[in-house]
C-alpha cells in the first residue's frame, strides 16, 4: 500500500512538536495536525503561564516581606491585570519556536483542523485521507471536572481561562491539592486574594513524600493560606452572589472557585475504536515501545496517562519517534524521572520514595536527611525551611531523593545525573562552591559515610587505639 508519509502526529502539543521537529530534521515526510493552536498546554495554560505568575507573585512577597531585611515599604501595590500581563508577554517571547512557520520551515505540513481515524491506517481531516507509515497520538489532556452536585450551575475556572483573568477575586476555593492547585493557589494569595485549598486526601501533594509535602503546607499556612485536608467537596451553591462549598465538615464561600482535581486524557473524537486503539479513563494504553494495541499507531505525552510532565513527553516523544521512523527496538525507562513543583518552598524529587524503597529492599536502605537549617546560604538567605532527603542501599546506590526547599527544582538535577549514570551517592560528596543552595546534596551524601562510622565500632576502636599509640610514642 502506497502512503503519502512517514509519519503523522496528532496534537501539536510538547510531545508533538518534539516528534515533528526532529522527524523532519530527519528528512522524513511529516504532518502534524493540530485542531487549536501549536505548543499546548504547556506554553498556553501550564508550565510557561504558571511559572511566570509563580514569578510576579514571589516579587510581590518578597516586597511585602522586605521588612525582614531592614527593608520597609508601604507595602505592594498590586495590579492583578498587569501582573497577568507578564504572563501574557512571556507567552509572546516564547510562540515563535512553537510557532506554525517555524515548523513549516522544517519542511512539516502543518494541518489545522479536527480529525478522526476511519480505519486502522488512515486518518481524516478537513476532509482529507491521510495515510502514513506511521502515527504518533499526543493530543494531551484536560482538567478533570468532578461530579459536584452545583458546580457546573455555580461556574468554576480551569487551568484554561485562569490565565486571562482581568481581575483578581477577592476570594478563591481551590478544588484539589496536587501541583497546580497549591502552586496557583500561592500565587493568587500572595497577589492579593484570600485563598482555600481543599484537599480530599489527608496531605497536600498526596503523591510525595508525606514529611517534604508538610514542610510546604506549614509554610502556606504561615503565610495566611487556608488548608482543608480529608475535606471531599460534597456540593456548591450560590447564596447571595457567593459560590458556597460543602466539603468534608466545612462550608467555604468565595468569589470564584478554581478545579484542579486531576486530568483527562483529551481521546474524544478521535475514533481511536475504527483505529484498533484501546484507552480508558487514564488514556491511550501503549506497551514499553510506546506501541498502541495497533503497531502502526504510537502515543507519547499526557494522553497516555503515566507520568504528565512536559519533559517527560519529550522524552517519551523521542522513544516512539525512534520506533516509528526506523525500527521498534528503544523501549521507555522510567526509574530516573524528575520532577518538581514550584511553591514556595519547592518541592522536588526523583525516583523512589522511603516506602517504595523499602518494600523493595527491606532493611538494605539507609535515609539520608539534611536540613537547610544547616546549609550557611539558606541561612543567609533566610530560606531555612526544607531538607534534603537522599534515600540510598547501604552500598551506596541511590534510590531515590526528595528535596524541599530553596531552588528544590535545580538541585534535584546533580542527583539525578548521579542516579543516570549509575553513581554511587558518595560521587555527591565532591568539592561544591561555597556558600551555595548545593551544599545541602553534598552535606546529606556524607552522612551514609558518618552512619557506617557511627555504627562500626570495631573500627572505632582500632583508630582509638592507634590514635593512642601515636600520642604515647610521638609518632
Amino acid at each position: 500500500m502506497a502512503v503519502d508519509y512517514d509519519i503523522v502526529i496528532i496534537g501539536g502539543g510538547s510531545g508533538g512538536l518534539v516528534v515533528a521537529s526532529a522527524a523532519a530534521q530527519l528528512k522524513a515526510k511529516v504532518a502534524l495536525v493540530e485542531k487549536d493552536r501549536l505548543g499546548g498546554d504547556c506554553l498556553w495554560y501550564g508550565c510557561v503561564p504558571s511559572k511566570s505568575l509563580i514569578h510576579a507573585a514571589r516579587v510581590a512577597h518578597e516586597v511585602k516581606n522586605g521588612s525582614r531585611f531592614g527593608i520597609y515599604t508601604n507595602g505592594p501595590e498590586i495590579n492583578f491585570a498587569e501582573a497577568n500581563g507578564h504572563v501574557a508577554k512571556v507567552i509572546k517571547a516564547i510562540e515563535p519556536h512553537d510557532s506554525p512557520e517555524r515548523f513549516r520551515g522544517l519542511g512539516v505540513e502543518v494541518i489545522f483542523g479536527s480529525g478522526q481515524f476511519t480505519d486502522k491506517e488512515t486518518f481524516e481531516v478537513n476532509g482529507r485521507q491521510l495515510k502514513a507509515r506511521a502515527f504518533v497520538i499526543s493530543t494531551g489532556s484536560r482538567a478533570a471536572i468532578p461530579p459536584v452536585p452545583g458546580l457546573k450551575e455555580a461556574g468554576y475556572l480551569t487551568n484554561e481561562e485562569v490565565f486571562s483573568l482581568q481581575e483578581r477575586p477577592n476570594s478563591l476555593a481551590v478544588i484539589g491539592a496536587g501541583p497546580i492547585g497549591c502552586e496557583l493557589g500561592q500565587s493568587f494569595y500572595r497577589l492579593g486574594a484570600e485563598v482555600t485549598i481543599i484537599a480530599s486526601r489527608d496531605q497536600i501533594m498526596p503523591k510525595e513524600d508525606p514529611e517534604a509535602a508538610a514542610v510546604v503546607q506549614k509554610e502556606m499556612e504561615a503565610e495566611g493560606m487556608s488548608i482543608l485536608t480529608k475535606a471531599r467537596v460534597k456540593s456548591v451553591e450560590v447564596v447571595n452572589g457567593k459560590k458556597v462549598i460543602q466539603a468534608g465538615e466545612h462550608e467555604v464561600a468565595v468569589d470564584e472557585i478554581l478545579v484542579s482535581a486531576g486530568r483527562s486524557p483529551n481521546v474524544d473524537g478521535l475514533n481511536l475504536e475504527a483505529a484498533g486503539v484501546e484507552y480508558d479513563k487514564k488514556g491511550i494504553k501503549v506497551n514499553e515501545k510506546l506501541q498502541t494495541t495497533n503497531p502502526r499507531i504510537y502515543g507519547c505525552g499526557d494522553v497516555i496517562g503515566g507520568y504528565q510532565f512536559t519533559h517527560v513527553a519529550g522524552y517519551e516523544a523521542v522513544v516512539a519517534l525512534t520506533n516509528a521512523l526506523f525500527f521498534p527496538f528503544s523501549k521507555i525507562k522510567y526509574e530516573v524521572i524528575p520532577w518538581a513543583t514550584f511553591t514556595d518552598p519547592e518541592l522536588a524529587r526523583v525516583g523512589m520514595d522511603e516506602k517504595q524503597a523499602r518494600e523493595r529492599y527491606g532493611d538494605d536502605v539507609c535515609v539520608l536527611k539534611q536540613d537547610f537549617a544547616g546549609v550557611d546560604r539558606a541561612q543567609a538567605e533566610a530560606a531555612t525551611a526544607g531538607f534534603a532527603k537522599i534515600i540510598t542501599r547501604n552500598n551506596g546506590q541511590i534510590l531515590g531523593a526528595h528535596i524541599v526547599g530553596p531552588s528544590a527544582g535545580e538541585l534535584i538535577h546533580e542527583i539525578v545525573l548521579a542516579m543516570s549514570n549509575k553513581l554511587k551517592v558518595s560521587a555527591l560528596t565532591g568539592i561544591h562552591v561555597y556558600p551555595t543552595l548545593s551544599e545541602v546534596n553534598s552535606k546529606a551524601a556524607l552522612l551514609l559515610k558518618k552512619q557506617k562510622f557511627a555504627e562500626n565500632e570495631g573500627l572505632q576502636n582500632l583508630l582509638t587505639k592507634f590514635f593512642d599509640f601515636r600520642r604515647q610514642h610521638n609518632f
